[in-house]
């Protein structure tokens, strides 16, 4: 096997490890490019082991990479989100926008470690604490290959590893509803927020649920996470009453995981997502910023 064949063989794993990583399909995808190049030029006779070499390259440019995100997300209007890698409509894929890894990766490529929701409780973590809980998590590493590959001695890792799980287990519990159960609970959403019916939105929704909508300053989104589901509800009751009669609501997926999808003119418009307890909503996020969506500004429309 040739060196580009030996990288596209493998591709599909580094770019589920770096999307992982940065929760950002375009990032991921400059950030594989960069690991071929690297690899196109490296002395092909000196590798043993093409595929910890990948990995290895992969999660080193990552790690670079999302420190300088980090730093520009500083800057970002309104909270920052991952950006979706595949959203399908029911009938059928509508956006195909992310390889998928084979072996061990695909096998971890489960609602709950490619969500949204999920990717952005991983925003809580250090980069390298990131790191070494997805190499350990998603794609089965021992501690002496993520200390090896980190360049970190392999007790660190094991506490790194340790303290991530820690930080994400509350977070982690809530991922454990049924498939059937979230679709149900977020089609009933869907219908009260498209209808208007605030009682029903506020019965489905927690207390204390909280609302995360990322517009990017390109398209109306509430500026700071909302709290409480009674003002959620409120929100959602306010919008239906200058509802725009161009938008359209689906039900979907996104990332593999149920999804309302909202078209606005045919153009989709954002993609919404919740966290459930499994009788009521827990939390939503929304994405609405077009550059996440694959779409243009003109096609943004009110979105939460």
């Amino acid at each position: 096997m040739d060196t580009a064949d030996t990288f596209h063989t493998h591709r599909p794993r580094l770019l589920a490890l770096a999307y992982r990583l940065l929760g950002s399909r375009a990032d991921a995808e400059d950030v594989v490019q960069d690991a071929w190049l690297r690899w196109h030029q490296a002395d092909q006779s000196a590798i043993v082991d093409p595929l910890a070499w990948l990995v290895t390259a992969t999660t080193r440019l990552g790690i670079d990479r999302l420190r300088a995100l980090r730093a520009r997300r500083e800057h970002y209007v309104g909270p920052w989100l991952p950006e979706p890698a595949r959203i399908e409509e029911d009938d059928g894929p509508a956006g195909d926008v992310a390889d998928h890894a084979p072996g061990p990766a695909r096998a971890a490529e489960t609602a709950e470690q490619v969500s949204l929701a999920f990717l952005a409780v991983l925003e809580r973590l250090g980069t390298e604490e990131r790191a070494a809980f997805l190499l350990k998590e998603a794609f089965d590493y021992d501690y002496a290959q993520i200390a090896a590959l980190l360049g970190q001695g392999e007790a660190n890792c094991r506490q790194m590893v340790h303290r991530a799980r820690q930080r994400l287990a509350a977070a982690r519990a809530r991922f454990e509803v049924s498939p059937q159960r979230h679709r149900v609970l977020l089609e009933k959403f869907m219908h009260a927020a498209r209808g208007g019916d605030r009682a029903a939105l506020e019965s489905l929704l927690h207390a204390d649920a909280r609302l995360v909508s990322d517009g990017g300053g390109k398209a109306v989104a509430v500026i700071r996470p909302l709290l409480g589901g009674e003002r959620i509800a409120r929100l959602f009751w306010a919008a239906y009453r200058r509802q725009d009669p161009a938008i359209e609501w689906r039900i979907g997926r996104v990332n593999g995981e149920p999804a309302i999808l909202r078209y606005r003119g045919g153009v989709l418009a954002a993609v919404m997502v919740a966290v459930t307890d499994g009788e009521r909503i827990t939390e939503l996020f929304t994405v609405a910023n077009p550059d996440k969506l694959g779409v243009t500004n003109a096609a943004a429309g009110a979105s939460w």
